[in-house]
Protein backbone atom coordinates (compact mmCIF):
# COMPACT_ATOMS: atom_id res chain seq x y z
CA UNK A 1 0.00 0.00 0.00
CA UNK A 2 2.89 2.33 0.71
CA UNK A 3 4.09 2.45 -2.93
CA UNK A 4 0.59 3.46 -4.03
CA UNK A 5 0.40 6.29 -1.49
CA UNK A 6 3.87 7.48 -2.49
CA UNK A 7 2.86 7.53 -6.15
CA UNK A 8 -0.27 9.54 -5.36
CA UNK A 9 1.74 12.09 -3.37
CA UNK A 10 4.41 12.33 -6.07
CA UNK A 11 2.16 12.60 -9.13
CA UNK A 12 -0.10 15.71 -9.23
CA UNK A 13 -2.24 14.06 -11.90
CA UNK A 14 -3.40 11.50 -9.36
CA UNK A 15 -4.66 14.25 -7.06
CA UNK A 16 -7.68 14.34 -9.36
CA UNK A 17 -8.76 11.04 -7.77
CA UNK A 18 -10.91 13.14 -5.44
CA UNK A 19 -13.34 13.49 -8.35
CA UNK A 20 -14.00 9.72 -8.38
CA UNK A 21 -16.12 9.67 -5.19
CA UNK A 22 -17.46 13.09 -6.21
CA UNK A 23 -18.92 11.82 -9.49
CA UNK A 24 -20.26 8.61 -7.92
CA UNK A 25 -21.89 10.63 -5.14
CA UNK A 26 -23.30 13.17 -7.58
CA UNK A 27 -24.86 10.38 -9.62
CA UNK A 28 -26.83 9.31 -6.53
CA UNK A 29 -27.73 12.78 -5.26
CA UNK A 30 -28.26 14.61 -8.57
CA UNK A 31 -28.87 12.07 -11.33
CA UNK A 32 -30.47 14.70 -13.58
CA UNK A 33 -27.49 17.10 -13.45
CA UNK A 34 -26.07 15.73 -16.70
CA UNK A 35 -23.65 18.58 -17.38
CA UNK A 36 -22.16 18.33 -13.87
CA UNK A 37 -21.91 14.55 -14.13
CA UNK A 38 -20.22 14.83 -17.54
CA UNK A 39 -17.56 17.25 -16.26
CA UNK A 40 -16.92 15.25 -13.09
CA UNK A 41 -16.66 11.97 -15.01
CA UNK A 42 -14.12 13.47 -17.41
CA UNK A 43 -12.02 14.72 -14.48
CA UNK A 44 -12.30 11.32 -12.78
CA UNK A 45 -11.31 9.21 -15.79
CA UNK A 46 -7.96 11.04 -16.24
CA UNK A 47 -6.33 9.90 -12.93
CA UNK A 48 -7.93 6.47 -13.19
CA UNK A 49 -6.34 6.04 -16.61
CA UNK A 50 -2.95 6.96 -15.13
CA UNK A 51 -3.36 4.47 -12.28
CA UNK A 52 -4.53 1.78 -14.69
CA UNK A 53 -1.47 2.34 -16.84
CA UNK A 54 0.94 2.20 -13.89
CA UNK A 55 -0.64 -0.94 -12.43
CA UNK A 56 -0.59 -2.75 -15.78
CA UNK A 57 3.03 -1.74 -16.30
CA UNK A 58 3.94 -3.17 -12.89
CA UNK A 59 2.18 -6.46 -13.67
CA UNK A 60 3.97 -6.60 -17.02
CA UNK A 61 7.34 -6.14 -15.31
CA UNK A 62 6.70 -9.25 -13.19
CA UNK A 63 5.48 -11.56 -15.96
CA UNK A 64 7.24 -13.26 -18.83
CA UNK A 65 8.34 -11.46 -21.96
CA UNK A 66 5.32 -12.47 -24.03
CA UNK A 67 2.67 -11.59 -21.44
CA UNK A 68 4.60 -8.51 -20.38
CA UNK A 69 4.92 -7.24 -23.91
CA UNK A 70 1.24 -7.83 -24.56
CA UNK A 71 0.26 -5.97 -21.38
CA UNK A 72 2.58 -3.06 -22.16
CA UNK A 73 1.11 -2.79 -25.64
CA UNK A 74 -2.44 -2.91 -24.28
CA UNK A 75 -2.24 -0.82 -21.10
CA UNK A 76 -2.70 2.56 -22.76
CA UNK A 77 -5.92 1.57 -24.54
CA UNK A 78 -7.71 0.02 -21.55
CA UNK A 79 -9.62 3.19 -20.56
CA UNK A 80 -10.84 3.75 -24.13
CA UNK A 81 -11.85 0.08 -24.35
CA UNK A 82 -13.88 0.26 -21.12
CA UNK A 83 -15.61 3.47 -22.27
CA UNK A 84 -16.36 1.91 -25.65
CA UNK A 85 -17.77 -1.25 -24.05
CA UNK A 86 -20.03 0.86 -21.82
CA UNK A 87 -21.28 2.82 -24.83
CA UNK A 88 -21.69 -0.44 -26.75
CA UNK A 89 -23.94 -1.90 -24.06
CA UNK A 90 -25.96 1.33 -24.09
CA UNK A 91 -26.45 1.07 -27.85
CA UNK A 92 -24.63 4.35 -28.59
CA UNK A 93 -22.86 3.07 -31.69
CA UNK A 94 -22.15 6.58 -32.98
CA UNK A 95 -20.12 7.25 -29.83
CA UNK A 96 -18.36 3.88 -30.12
CA UNK A 97 -17.33 4.42 -33.74
CA UNK A 98 -16.34 8.02 -33.05
CA UNK A 99 -14.13 6.93 -30.15
CA UNK A 100 -12.41 4.28 -32.31
CA UNK A 101 -11.77 6.71 -35.15
CA UNK A 102 -10.92 9.47 -32.67
CA UNK A 103 -8.17 7.49 -30.94
CA UNK A 104 -6.58 6.71 -34.32
CA UNK A 105 -6.69 10.36 -35.38
CA UNK A 106 -5.68 11.76 -31.98
CA UNK A 107 -2.72 9.45 -31.48
CA UNK A 108 -1.32 9.82 -35.00
CA UNK A 109 -1.76 13.60 -35.16
CA UNK A 110 -2.09 15.15 -31.69
CA UNK A 111 0.06 12.83 -29.57
CA UNK A 112 2.76 12.45 -32.22
CA UNK A 113 2.67 16.14 -33.15
CA UNK A 114 2.82 17.37 -29.55
CA UNK A 115 5.72 14.99 -28.85
CA UNK A 116 7.64 16.43 -31.82
CA UNK A 117 6.96 19.97 -30.60
CA UNK A 118 7.90 19.34 -26.96
CA UNK A 119 11.06 17.45 -27.91
CA UNK A 120 11.95 19.91 -30.67
CA UNK A 121 11.76 22.90 -28.34
CA UNK A 122 14.53 21.33 -26.24
CA UNK A 123 16.59 19.62 -28.97
CA UNK A 124 17.40 21.11 -32.37
CA UNK A 125 16.80 17.85 -34.29
CA UNK A 126 15.69 14.51 -32.89
CA UNK A 127 16.11 11.07 -34.44
CA UNK A 128 14.23 7.84 -33.95
CA UNK A 129 14.40 4.28 -35.25
CA UNK A 130 13.33 4.71 -38.85
CA UNK A 131 12.76 1.01 -39.56
CA UNK A 132 10.60 0.47 -36.49
CA UNK A 133 8.55 3.63 -37.07
CA UNK A 134 8.03 2.74 -40.73
CA UNK A 135 6.84 -0.77 -39.87
CA UNK A 136 4.37 0.51 -37.29
CA UNK A 137 3.10 3.24 -39.63
CA UNK A 138 2.57 0.78 -42.50
CA UNK A 139 0.81 -1.63 -40.13
CA UNK A 140 -1.50 1.17 -39.07
CA UNK A 141 -2.11 2.16 -42.69
CA UNK A 142 -3.04 -1.39 -43.69
CA UNK A 143 -5.34 -1.75 -40.67
CA UNK A 144 -7.04 1.54 -41.52
CA UNK A 145 -7.62 0.37 -45.09
CA UNK A 146 -9.45 -2.66 -43.72
CA UNK A 147 -11.61 -0.44 -41.51
CA UNK A 148 -12.47 1.81 -44.43
CA UNK A 149 -13.59 -0.92 -46.85
CA UNK A 150 -17.19 -1.34 -45.55
CA UNK A 151 -17.69 2.43 -45.49
CA UNK A 152 -16.35 2.97 -49.00
CA UNK A 153 -18.40 0.10 -50.46
CA UNK A 154 -21.65 1.20 -48.81
CA UNK A 155 -21.17 4.75 -50.10
CA UNK A 156 -20.14 3.77 -53.63
CA UNK A 157 -22.69 1.02 -54.26
CA UNK A 158 -26.21 1.42 -52.93
CA UNK A 159 -26.99 -2.26 -53.54
CA UNK A 160 -24.09 -3.23 -51.27
CA UNK A 161 -25.30 -1.09 -48.38
CA UNK A 162 -27.74 -3.72 -47.15
CA UNK A 163 -27.21 -4.41 -43.47
CA UNK A 164 -26.81 -8.19 -43.94
CA UNK A 165 -23.95 -7.74 -46.40
CA UNK A 166 -22.21 -5.12 -44.28
CA UNK A 167 -22.51 -7.29 -41.17
CA UNK A 168 -21.02 -10.33 -42.92
CA UNK A 169 -18.20 -8.20 -44.32
CA UNK A 170 -17.55 -6.65 -40.90
CA UNK A 171 -17.37 -10.09 -39.28
CA UNK A 172 -14.92 -11.34 -41.90
CA UNK A 173 -12.75 -8.23 -41.60
CA UNK A 174 -12.83 -8.47 -37.80
CA UNK A 175 -11.48 -12.02 -37.92
CA UNK A 176 -8.82 -10.95 -40.42
CA UNK A 177 -7.73 -7.97 -38.29
CA UNK A 178 -7.50 -10.10 -35.15
CA UNK A 179 -5.37 -12.64 -37.00
CA UNK A 180 -3.11 -9.85 -38.26
CA UNK A 181 -2.83 -8.49 -34.71
CA UNK A 182 -1.85 -11.91 -33.33
CA UNK A 183 0.78 -12.35 -36.05
CA UNK A 184 2.08 -8.85 -35.38
CA UNK A 185 2.49 -9.63 -31.68
CA UNK A 186 4.32 -12.85 -32.60
CA UNK A 187 6.58 -10.88 -34.94
CA UNK A 188 7.40 -8.12 -32.45
CA UNK A 189 7.65 -10.23 -29.29
CA UNK A 190 9.24 -13.43 -30.62
CA UNK A 191 10.70 -13.81 -34.09
CA UNK A 192 12.02 -10.23 -34.59
CA UNK A 193 11.93 -8.78 -31.11
CA UNK A 194 15.36 -7.15 -31.53
CA UNK A 195 13.83 -4.65 -33.95
CA UNK A 196 11.57 -3.35 -31.19
CA UNK A 197 14.08 -3.23 -28.34
CA UNK A 198 14.30 0.56 -28.27
CA UNK A 199 10.56 0.99 -28.66
CA UNK A 200 9.78 -1.22 -25.65
CA UNK A 201 12.49 0.26 -23.43
CA UNK A 202 11.28 1.88 -20.25
CA UNK A 203 11.42 5.65 -20.07
CA UNK A 204 12.22 5.85 -16.36
CA UNK A 205 13.92 3.84 -13.71
CA UNK A 206 11.07 3.61 -11.20
CA UNK A 207 10.65 0.37 -9.33
CA UNK A 208 7.45 -1.49 -10.24
CA UNK A 209 4.86 -2.11 -7.56
CA UNK A 210 4.71 -5.51 -5.84
CA UNK A 211 2.71 -7.94 -7.94
CA UNK A 212 -0.01 -8.31 -5.28
CA UNK A 213 -0.57 -4.57 -4.99
CA UNK A 214 -0.48 -4.16 -8.77
CA UNK A 215 -3.15 -6.85 -9.29
CA UNK A 216 -5.42 -5.38 -6.61
CA UNK A 217 -5.07 -1.85 -8.00
CA UNK A 218 -5.61 -3.16 -11.54
CA UNK A 219 -8.85 -4.90 -10.57
CA UNK A 220 -10.14 -2.04 -8.41
CA UNK A 221 -9.35 0.68 -10.93
CA UNK A 222 -10.92 -1.32 -13.78
CA UNK A 223 -14.16 -1.49 -11.79
CA UNK A 224 -13.99 2.24 -11.02
CA UNK A 225 -13.34 3.08 -14.67
CA UNK A 226 -16.38 1.00 -15.62
CA UNK A 227 -18.56 2.82 -13.06
CA UNK A 228 -17.34 6.27 -14.10
CA UNK A 229 -17.67 5.34 -17.78
CA UNK A 230 -21.31 4.41 -17.15
CA UNK A 231 -21.91 7.90 -15.74
CA UNK A 232 -20.02 9.45 -18.65
CA UNK A 233 -21.99 7.60 -21.32
CA UNK A 234 -25.32 8.24 -19.60
CA UNK A 235 -24.72 11.99 -19.37
CA UNK A 236 -22.84 12.61 -22.62
CA UNK A 237 -25.84 13.27 -24.87
CA UNK A 238 -27.48 15.94 -22.71
CA UNK A 239 -24.14 17.50 -21.74
CA UNK A 240 -23.02 17.56 -25.36
CA UNK A 241 -26.10 19.55 -26.30
CA UNK A 242 -25.38 22.00 -23.48
CA UNK A 243 -21.83 22.57 -24.74
CA UNK A 244 -22.91 22.60 -28.40
CA UNK A 245 -21.16 19.30 -29.14
CA UNK A 246 -22.30 16.13 -30.89
CA UNK A 247 -21.53 12.52 -29.88
CA UNK A 248 -19.14 12.40 -32.85
CA UNK A 249 -17.14 15.35 -31.49
CA UNK A 250 -17.18 13.90 -27.98
CA UNK A 251 -15.93 10.54 -29.24
CA UNK A 252 -13.33 12.00 -31.60
CA UNK A 253 -11.92 14.63 -29.26
CA UNK A 254 -13.04 14.28 -25.63
CA UNK A 255 -12.93 10.49 -25.20
CA UNK A 256 -9.64 10.18 -27.10
CA UNK A 257 -7.92 12.95 -25.12
CA UNK A 258 -9.26 11.92 -21.71
CA UNK A 259 -8.79 8.17 -22.15
CA UNK A 260 -5.28 8.63 -23.56
CA UNK A 261 -4.07 11.09 -20.90
CA UNK A 262 -1.69 8.60 -19.27
CA UNK A 263 -0.27 7.52 -22.64
CA UNK A 264 0.24 11.11 -23.68
CA UNK A 265 2.08 11.91 -20.46
CA UNK A 266 4.51 9.05 -21.15
CA UNK A 267 4.97 10.06 -24.79
CA UNK A 268 5.56 13.72 -23.95
CA UNK A 269 8.00 12.82 -21.17
CA UNK A 270 9.95 10.55 -23.53
CA UNK A 271 10.20 13.31 -26.13
CA UNK A 272 11.52 15.79 -23.57
CA UNK A 273 14.16 13.23 -22.55
CA UNK A 274 15.23 12.81 -26.20
CA UNK A 275 13.73 9.32 -26.30
CA UNK A 276 11.59 9.87 -29.36
CA UNK A 277 11.57 6.14 -30.13
CA UNK A 278 9.33 5.73 -27.10
CA UNK A 279 6.99 8.54 -28.14
CA UNK A 280 6.62 7.30 -31.72
CA UNK A 281 6.07 3.74 -30.50
CA UNK A 282 3.34 4.80 -28.06
CA UNK A 283 1.50 6.98 -30.58
CA UNK A 284 1.57 4.67 -33.59
CA UNK A 285 1.46 1.43 -31.60
CA UNK A 286 -1.65 2.48 -29.70
CA UNK A 287 -3.39 3.66 -32.87
CA UNK A 288 -2.64 0.44 -34.73
CA UNK A 289 -3.86 -1.64 -31.79
CA UNK A 290 -7.18 0.23 -31.84
CA UNK A 291 -7.57 -0.55 -35.54
CA UNK A 292 -6.33 -4.15 -35.38
CA UNK A 293 -7.69 -5.32 -32.03
CA UNK A 294 -10.17 -3.01 -30.29
CA UNK A 295 -12.40 -2.29 -33.30
CA UNK A 296 -12.92 -5.95 -34.32
CA UNK A 297 -13.40 -7.00 -30.67
CA UNK A 298 -16.14 -4.40 -30.31
CA UNK A 299 -17.85 -5.75 -33.43
CA UNK A 300 -17.80 -9.29 -32.04
CA UNK A 301 -18.93 -8.23 -28.55
CA UNK A 302 -21.84 -6.24 -30.01
CA UNK A 303 -23.53 -9.58 -30.72
CA UNK A 304 -23.45 -10.28 -26.97
CA UNK A 305 -23.54 -6.90 -25.21
CA UNK A 306 -25.25 -4.58 -27.68
CA UNK A 307 -28.95 -4.28 -28.53
CA UNK A 308 -28.03 -5.01 -32.17
CA UNK A 309 -24.89 -6.07 -34.08
CA UNK A 310 -22.45 -3.27 -34.86
CA UNK A 311 -20.64 -3.02 -38.18
CA UNK A 312 -17.41 -1.39 -39.31
CA UNK A 313 -19.37 0.99 -41.53
CA UNK A 314 -18.14 4.48 -40.50
CA UNK A 315 -19.60 7.72 -41.82
CA UNK A 316 -17.73 9.47 -44.68
CA UNK A 317 -16.17 12.16 -42.47
CA UNK A 318 -14.51 9.59 -40.23
CA UNK A 319 -13.29 7.67 -43.28
CA UNK A 320 -11.55 10.73 -44.69
CA UNK A 321 -10.05 11.77 -41.35
CA UNK A 322 -8.63 8.34 -40.54
CA UNK A 323 -7.12 8.00 -43.99
CA UNK A 324 -5.53 11.46 -43.94
CA UNK A 325 -4.21 10.95 -40.39
CA UNK A 326 -2.57 7.59 -41.11
CA UNK A 327 -1.15 8.76 -44.43
CA UNK A 328 0.28 11.91 -42.80
CA UNK A 329 1.88 9.91 -39.99
CA UNK A 330 3.39 7.47 -42.50
CA UNK A 331 4.95 10.29 -44.51
CA UNK A 332 6.22 12.23 -41.48
CA UNK A 333 7.87 9.24 -39.77
CA UNK A 334 9.51 7.96 -42.96
CA UNK A 335 12.60 10.17 -42.54
CA UNK A 336 13.48 9.06 -39.00
CA UNK A 337 14.09 12.70 -38.00
CA UNK A 338 11.89 15.41 -36.54
CA UNK A 339 11.90 19.04 -35.42
CA UNK A 340 9.37 21.23 -33.67
CA UNK A 341 7.89 22.61 -36.90
CA UNK A 342 7.00 19.11 -38.09
CA UNK A 343 4.97 18.71 -34.92
CA UNK A 344 3.13 21.99 -35.49
CA UNK A 345 2.05 20.76 -38.93
CA UNK A 346 0.59 17.60 -37.42
CA UNK A 347 -1.21 19.63 -34.75
CA UNK A 348 -2.57 21.96 -37.44
CA UNK A 349 -4.15 19.02 -39.29
CA UNK A 350 -5.65 17.79 -36.01
CA UNK A 351 -7.11 21.22 -35.25
CA UNK A 352 -8.66 21.33 -38.72
CA UNK A 353 -10.46 18.08 -37.95
CA UNK A 354 -11.51 19.22 -34.45
CA UNK A 355 -12.86 22.53 -35.72
CA UNK A 356 -14.75 20.82 -38.54
CA UNK A 357 -16.36 18.31 -36.18
CA UNK A 358 -17.41 21.02 -33.75
CA UNK A 359 -18.80 23.50 -36.28
CA UNK A 360 -20.09 21.13 -38.97
CA UNK A 361 -20.39 17.62 -37.48
CA UNK A 362 -21.03 14.64 -39.77
CA UNK A 363 -24.59 13.40 -39.99
CA UNK A 364 -25.36 10.40 -37.78
CA UNK A 365 -25.96 7.24 -39.81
Amino acid sequence: MQPLLQEIRRNPLLWLLVFVPAVLGAEILKPQAHTLLFVLSVLAIVPLAALLSHATESVAAKTGDTVGGLLNATRGNLPELVIALTALAAGQYMLVKASVAGVIVTNTLFMLGASFVLGGLKYHVQEFNRATARLQAVLLLLATFALLVPSVISQADSTASESAFIQKLSLGLSALLLAAYALGMLFSLKTHRELFASAHAEEHGEQPWPIGLALVVLAAVTVLVALVSHVFVASVQEAAETFGMTPAFVGFIVVALVGGAAEMASAFSGARKNRLDLSVSIALGSASQIALFVAPVLVLLSYVLGPAPMSLDFWPGAVVMMFIATLTATIVTNSGRSAWFVGTLLLAVYLVFAMTLYLLPPRAQ
